[in-house]
């Protein structure tokens, strides 16, 4: 057994541990990004899989069936709850990071000693962010999610994992850090004020958290566009060069910068529009509703007369004999009385 767990000790280490280290030893482990770091990936897509499963077990679906919710909103429950603890985890993560390495408020760090080495947190928290990408696609399996919604969704997994991994591997490190925060925060928001929604059944915070998630998304959408307007255009202009060294790690071209500014805006203008096209398409919704309950005629109540007429109408043909007879015995008893 020994010998089978030290030979294969060397296998596993590319799997579990951090890769391309660059430091001496007994100095500050300091990383690098390359081709290893996708064992990685691979291995902590797992683990993500694995607490996407415990969470689900043991915290949503107990919290769910007390709140005895339909089919339409547990499916948004559980999206939410397991988006909105990723979320929250990364926001306080990257906060963390961006503390640690002094980023805030010396915004120049962000470009300063391109391509700088990561420290072991920093890479850490991107590579669990490739990975979480990663693990969306066979959890939509897991789901047993619908088969006209699976190759939408696995798209946006796989266009979350490129958008994530393209500035990783072109050492556009500290960048990305900030940008993914700023991201994680306003999707927290969103996916609280939708968890919100679902349990409160009489709507009093429903608007309260809708319009405090959408504020938030469009600080964090103008926040984003200046810190890559700064980083792109001004900061890792003045440390440029014409051509690539892959050997170094260094990526900074006219042509890869300008590149990477304008998926930057491309990108934050099309999820504010996204954003934006529901609010708007909620308010259409709302107003053909109030159009419904206004043009939605009253019924009209009979006047008890005819309602009795009817009534007798409807009896069989001896029971309104009878009903005749008793009318004509009371008639002259009637009479005598006066």
């Amino acid at each position: 057994c020994n010998i089978c767990f030290q030979s294969t000790t060397p296998i596993a280490s590319v799997f579990i541990a951090l890769q391309h280290n660059v430091t001496e030893a007994g100095e500050i482990p300091l990383y690098t990004s390359g081709i290893r770091d996708w064992a990685g990936i691979f291995f902590y897509s797992l683990i993500c899989i694995v607490i996407h499963a415990i969470i689900q077990e043991y915290v949503i679906d107990k919290i769910s069936k007390r709140l005895h919710l339909s089919k339409s909103k547990l499916a948004v429950f559980n999206t939410s709850g397991q988006l909105a603890i990723f979320y929250l985890i990364s926001t306080v993560w990257g906060y963390d990071i961006i503390i640690r390495e002094k980023m805030f408020p010396n915004i120049s760090t962000i470009w300063t000693d391109y391509p700088s080495p990561m420290s072991f947190m920093m890479k850490l928290f991107l590579i669990i962010q490739i990975a979480y990408s990663l693990h969306e696609i066979p959890e939509l399996y897991f789901q047993r999610t619908k088969k006209e919604e699976y190759v939408g969704k696995a798209a946006q997994s796989l266009a979350a994992l490129v958008i994530i991994a393209i500035p990783y591997f072109l050492n556009f490190n500290r960048l990305l850090v900030c940008l993914l925060v700023q991201h994680f925060s306003s999707e927290l928001m969103i996916h609280i004020a939708q968890l919100v929604q679902t349990v409160d059944k009489d709507e009093k915070f429903s608007k309260i958290t809708r319009t405090l998630s959408n504020c938030v998304m469009i600080l964090s959408r103008i926040v984003s566009i200046v810190i890559a307007v700064l980083s792109l255009w001004f900061g890792f202009a003045q440390m440029e060069q014409r051509d690539l060294d892959v050997s170094t790690g260094y990526f900074n071209t006219p042509i890869i910068r300008l590149a990477m500014l304008g998926a930057i805006l491309v990108l934050q203008i099309y999820l504010t529009a996204v954003v934006i096209g529901k609010e708007l398409e909620k308010v259409r919704e709302a107003r053909a509703f109030n159009t419904v309950q206004k043009v939605k005629p009253q019924k009209k109540e009979k006047p008890k007369k005819a309602k009795k007429v009817v009534e007798e109408s409807d009896l069989p043909e001896v029971d309104q004999n009878t009903n005749k007879n008793l009318r004509n015995r009371s008639a002259p008893a009637a009479a005598k009385a006066k």
